[in-house]
C-alpha cells in the first residue's frame, strides 16, 4: 500500500508534471516544424561547409606554415609577426582605407541621388530602373575589361573625348594619382544600380500623408527631403552604409584585373595582398594571418558601428 501511494504521489508531483508538459510541448514543436527544418537542412549544410568551416580553417592555418610541398608546421604567432612587419601590409591598408573613403563619397551617395531622382519621375520609371540596373547584371570581369578599353591611354574613348575639347590624354590607370579614383568610378558604375533599387523601394514605402502634412506647413522641397524622406529611410541607409564599408574593404576584382596592384603599389589592397601571399609567394599561413586581421577589423568596426547607432536611436526616441 505504501508503494502504491508513493508512485501516485510521484506521478502527480510538480516536477513530474512540468517535465511531462515540457516533453509534450517539445514533441509538438518538433512535429510542427520538422518539415521546415528539413527544407532548411541543405542550406544549413552548405552554409556550414562553405562558410563557417573555411572561417575556422582560416584561423587554424594562420598559426601554421603551409606550402604546396611540405606538410603543415605549427609556428604560432610567427605569421602574424611577418605580416605586421611587412611594409607592403601598411601600404595595402592605406590603399584599402582610401578606396573605402572614395566609395563612401561616390558609391554610397550616388545610389541615393539616383533613387531620389527616379522616385520623382512620373513617366519612364521602368526604363530608368532597368537602365541603371543593367551594369549590375554584367559579370564583374566584363565590366572591368570594358572600362580598361575606355581608360586606354592610346585608343580609349575617354581620351578621345578629351581630345575633342583640346585636353591632353590622361594616364588613367598608369598614374598613381589617378589609378585609385579610376577604379572607384568603375566600382560605382557597376554597383550603384542594385543599391538604387533598394533605396527606391524604401522611398515608395514612405507614407504619402507625411508629404501632404509638410506641404500644408509650407515646407520646401529641401525641407521635405531633410525632415521627411531621409528620416523615413534612415534604417535602410544605415544598413547599406555598413554593407558598403564591408564590401569596399574586401575589394579585389577591380584592382586585380585592371592594375594588378600598380602602379607602384598604388592600388594594392588588403585582399589583393592576401592573394599575392597565397598564390605568388606560396605562403598560405601569411595569407590566412592577413585574412584573420582583416576579419577582426571588420567585426570590430561592425560592433562599434551598431553600438553607436543604437545609442543614437535611443537618444532620438
Amino acid at each position: 500500500m505504501d508503494y502504491l501511494e508513493k508512485q501516485k504521489a510521484r506521478s502527480v508531483s510538480p516536477g513530474g508534471l512540468f517535465a511531462k508538459k515540457s516533453a509534450i510541448r517539445w514533441r509538438a514543436f518538433v512535429r510542427r516544424n520538422l518539415s521546415a527544418y528539413l527544407f532548411l537542412l541543405p542550406a544549413l549544410l552548405v552554409f556550414t561547409f562553405f562558410v563557417w568551416y573555411p572561417i575556422v580553417l582560416g584561423f587554424i592555418v594562420s598559426f601554421q606554415r603551409i606550402d604546396l610541398i611540405n606538410p603543415a608546421d605549427w609556428v604560432g604567432w610567427e605569421n602574424f609577426r611577418e605580416v605586421m612587419g611587412d611594409p607592403l601590409f601598411a601600404v595595402a591598408w592605406r590603399n584599402t582605407l582610401q578606396y573605402t573613403l572614395y566609395t563612401l563619397l561616390f558609391g554610397y551617395l550616388v545610389p541615393i541621388v539616383l533613387a531620389l531622382a527616379v522616385n520623382e519621375l512620373r513617366k519612364s520609371v521602368s526604363y530608368f530602373r532597368l537602365a541603371f540596373y543593367l551594369p549590375v547584371m554584367l559579370p564583374p570581369v566584363v565590366s572591368v575589361f570594358l572600362w580598361k578599353w575606355l581608360y586606354n591611354p592610346d585608343s580609349g574613348l575617354l581620351n578621345a573625348l578629351l581630345e575633342l575639347v583640346h585636353i591632353a590624354p590622361q594616364p588613367w590607370l598608369q598614374s598613381p594619382n589617378t589609378a585609385m579614383i579610376s577604379i572607384v568610378i568603375v566600382a560605382t558604375w557597376a554597383g550603384a544600380g542594385g543599391a538604387m533599387l533598394i533605396y527606391l523601394a524604401a522611398l515608395q514605402g514612405v507614407p504619402a500623408h507625411l508629404y501632404d502634412a509638410a506641404e500644408v506647413d509650407g515646407a520646401s522641397v529641401f525641407r521635405k527631403l531633410w525632415h521627411v524622406t531621409l528620416p523615413q529611410i534612415r534604417g535602410v541607409m544605415l544598413l547599406l552604409f555598413v554593407l558598403q564599408i564591408i564590401s569596399s574593404m574586401q575589394v579585389f576584382t577591380e584592382p586585380f584585373a585592371m592594375t594588378s596592384g600598380g602602379p607602384v603599389h598604388a592600388t594594392t589592397t588588403v585582399l589583393l595582398l592576401i592573394y599575392q601571399y597565397a598564390f605568388q609567394e606560396g605562403s598560405f599561413g601569411k595569407a590566412s594571418a592577413a585574412g584573420v586581421l582583416l576579419f577582426i577589423a571588420l567585426v570590430v568596426f561592425s560592433l562599434l558601428y551598431f553600438l553607436v547607432t543604437r545609442r543614437i536611436n535611443k537618444g532620438v526616441n
